[in-house]
C-alpha cells in the first residue's frame, strides 16, 4: 500500500496537534499571564519548550489512544476512519475556540474516534473506554477542584501572618517553576494522544507492527514540535477566559490551581489514563478561587464551560460520524 493516503492522515493530525497547542495553550499559562507572573509571549514560550520536553514521556498515554478505544479495520478503511476522527475533533476544536471556550481536546479526539467507529461500523472497546479514559475524565475535574482548594487553603495558613504584597511577590516568582511543570504535564498528555493516533494510522495501513508497544521515536517528535508551534501561536481567547472571566486570580491561587493541575497529569500519564488537561486546570483554578467564597467565581462563566464540556464528546462524535460519510462518499 502506498504512503500517501497514510501520509494524508499523518497531516491531519498534525493539523488537530496544531489546534491543540493554541487551543490549549491557556491549560499552562492563562493563570501565570493573569497574575502578571509572565508576559503573554514569555509564558507561551516556556509553555512551547515544556509541551515539547514532556511530549517523549507520554508514550503509555500514546499507546492507551492507539489500541484501547477502538478496533479499526486494516487497509483504506482505517484510513478513512482515523481521517474522519481528526477531522471531527479538529472542527469541534476551532468552533470551541472561536467561542472562547475551553472545551477538552482530549474529549474532542476520543469522542470523534468514537463517532467515526460507530459510522464505520467499526467496535468500539467500551470496556477500555470506561476504564481508561471515562472514568479518569470524570474524575479529573473532582480531584481539581478538591485539590486546588486544599492547596490554596494550605497556603493561606502557611502564609497568614506575612505581608501579602510580599507573599504574592514570591509566589509570581514560584509560577515559573508551577507553569512549566503544568505544561510538561500538557505535553506528555496532548503530544501523545495524538501520536497514538498516528501509530493507528500506521498500523492499519501495515506500517507499523501489529501490537507493537514501541512508538515510533519520529511520531513523538512531530507530534511534539507541532504541539509547541501551536503552543507559541497562542490561544488568546481561551486564555482571557480562564485568566480572567473565571475568577480575579491573584499569584497564590495561580500556583495553587497549576501545581494542582500538574500533579493530576503526572499521577494520570503514569496510571496510561488520558485525562483532560482542560478539566484539570479549570476545575484547580474554581477550587483555588473558592477559597475567597462562592461569590469570588463567576459561575455563569463556569456554567458555560461546563456545557462545552458535557457536548464535547457527542459534538465532536457527530461531526466525527458526519465526516466519515462524506469523505466515504469521495473515496
Amino acid at each position: 500500500m502506498d504512503w500517501l493516503p497514510t501520509a494524508s492522515v499523518v497531516a491531519l493530525a498534525l493539523a488537530f496537534t496544531y489546534t491543540n497547542g493554541f487551543h490549549d495553550s491557556a491549560n499552562a499559562v492563562a493563570t501565570s499571564v493573569s497574575t502578571r507572573a509572565l508576559t503573554p509571549r514569555v509564558a507561551v514560550t516556556l509553555a512551547a519548550a515544556a509541551n515539547l520536553i514532556g511530549a517523549f514521556f507520554g508514550a503509555r498515554v500514546a499507546q492507551t489512544v492507539g489500541s484501547g478505544i477502538i478496533e479499526a479495520p486494516r487497509g483504506n478503511s482505517g484510513l478513512l476512519l482515523c481521517a474522519a476522527a481528526l477531522v471531527g475533533a479538529t472542527t469541534w476544536n476551532l468552533v470551541t475556540w472561536a467561542r472562547g471556550l475551553p472545551s477538552s481536546s482530549s474529549h474532542a479526539l476520543v469522542g470523534g474516534l468514537g463517532g467515526a467507529a460507530l459510522a464505520a461500523g467499526s467496535e468500539v472497546l467500551w470496556g477500555g473506554v470506561t476504564k481508561l479514559v471515562l472514568l479518569p475524565m470524570l474524575a479529573s475535574p473532582l480531584l481539581g477542584l478538591l485539590l486546588g482548594y486544599a492547596v490554596m487553603a494550605a497556603i493561606m495558613w502557611a502564609f497568614r501572618s506575612r505581608p501579602a504584597a510580599s507573599v504574592a511577590r514570591g509566589f509570581r516568582l514560584a509560577q515559573t517553576v508551577s507553569a512549566a511543570g503544568m505544561a510538561f504535564g500538557h505535553g506528555m498528555q496532548d503530544a501523545a494522544k495524538t501520536a497514538g493516533v498516528v501509530v493507528l494510522a500506521l498500523t492499519v495501513s501495515g506500517h507499523h507492527a501489529d501490537g507493537s508497544a514501541a512508538i515510533p521515536i519520529w511520531v513523538l517528535v512531530l507530534c511534539a514540535a507541532v504541539l509547541s508551534l501551536g503552543t507559541y501561536a497562542g490561544g488568546w481567547r481561551i486564555m482571557r477566559t480562564l485568566g480572567q472571566r473565571i475568577i480575579d486570580l491573584e499569584s497564590p491561587q495561580g500556583f495553587a490551581a497549576e501545581v494542582s493541575a500538574a500533579a493530576i497529569l503526572f499521577v494520570a500519564t503514569a496510571l496510561r489514563a488520558p485525562i483532560s488537561t482542560t478539566q484539570a486546570i479549570t476545575a484547580a483554578i474554581l477550587g483555588a478561587g473558592a477559597t475567597r467564597g462562592t461569590k469570588a467565581v463567576r459561575w455563569q462563566v463556569a456554567r458555560d464551560i461546563g456545557w462545552a464540556w458535557l457536548l464535547t464528546f457527542p459534538g465532536a462524535g457527530l461531526l466525527a460520524a458526519l465526516s466519515w460519510y462524506a469523505l466515504h462518499l469521495l473515496a
